[in-house]
């Protein structure tokens, strides 16, 4: 089946500029963090009697799928908020592709359904984002403290464990079938992804 639109899936480490390059595409940027399980789900994973938000199993991939697949279809869904700093899905907004044959769907979990995204179809591209490992921390901590998302020591640990983590996140994101890509990179893969759709207005 041929679907009027189709997704580029864009992953990559916590902090690496996702959200800021899938801006920059300037397609329609669904937000794959807003798929967060909520914080008394029981199939949340735990690490130390703690919820390890760094697990994929602490996202509902099946949710974010089917909402993909939705938009591919009809170009439109109700997508959930989330709010991170309650742990938990607030509300729901319309999310709308309008013309455009491609979207962005972009979170640190893309990479766990690009294999499902191609076998429905609805897979036009997958980039894992790389930067230099210090960039990276430094931004995602900047981000986090700006946002107040969690406690100033529980973000500097955190970010610091990630800072660790990172090779091991891309080597996994790749593994998945996302291609490691720089930002310049992933836009000029984007626009050649457009270049093969004439037909947009």
């Amino acid at each position: 089946m041929k679907h009027p639109h189709r997704v580029v899936l864009l992953a990559g480490p916590s902090g690496s500029g996702k959200s800021y390059v899938a801006q920059r595409t300037g397609l329609p940027v669904l937000c794959l963090d807003d798929f967060y399980k909520d914080g008394d789900d029981p199939t949340l994973p735990r690490q130390n009697g703690a919820v390890d938000w760094e697990s994929p199993r602490s996202w509902d991939a099946m949710a974010a799928v089917e909402t993909i697949a939705r938009l591919a279809r009809e170009g439109r869904a109700d997508v959930p908020v989330y709010a991170i700093d309650e742990d938990r899905r607030v509300t729901t907004r319309p999310f709308d592709v309008a013309d455009s044959p491609l979207f962005v769907a972009e979170g640190i979990f893309a990479a766990e359904i690009v294999e499902e995204c191609r076998r429905r179809g609805v897979l036009a591209g997958a980039y894992a984002l790389r930067r230099p490992r210090g960039a990276t921390f430094v931004r995602r901590l900047a981000r986090d403290l700006a946002e107040q998302r969690k406690a100033p020591r529980v973000l500097v640990r955190r970010g610091l464990a990630l800072l660790r983590a990172e090779p091991a996140v891309l080597r996994r994101q790749t593994g998945l079938g996302a291609e490691a890509a720089r930002a310049g990179e992933v836009l000029r893969g984007v626009a050649g992804l457009l270049a093969g759709h004439p037909h947009r207005s």
